[in-house]
């Protein structure tokens, strides 16, 4: 007899911490590109999400790896929210 129950208090709990890694390496790493220059940091986060999207998403169906796809989708989508919160703000105070 096979378990196919989900983990999902286990899993919900990797995917948010690594949301809140992926998330904070992303908005420190692009607000320190942005003060080189703002194209700089908008181009390194495209190239880097799009070169590793497709990688990323071949995990989505490893048992273990889908809560890392499902935490490293929301760090991302957070922390460009954030990002442009941040810009949108910024804007403002200038």
């Amino acid at each position: 007899m096979r378990d196919d129950s989900t983990p999902w208090a286990t899993g919900l709990t990797v995917a948010a911490f690594v949301a809140a890694v992926i998330a904070t390496a992303v908005v420190v790493l692009s607000i320190g590109l942005s003060r080189v220059h703002p194209l700089l940091a908008v181009g390194l986060n495209l190239v880097a999400v799009g070169g590793l999207a497709p990688t990323v998403w071949g995990w989505r169906k490893v048992p273990v790896w889908r809560w890392f796809v499902l935490g490293s989708a929301v760090g991302v989508a957070g922390a460009w929210i954030a990002l442009l919160a941040l810009a949108a703000t910024g804007a403002n105070a200038q």
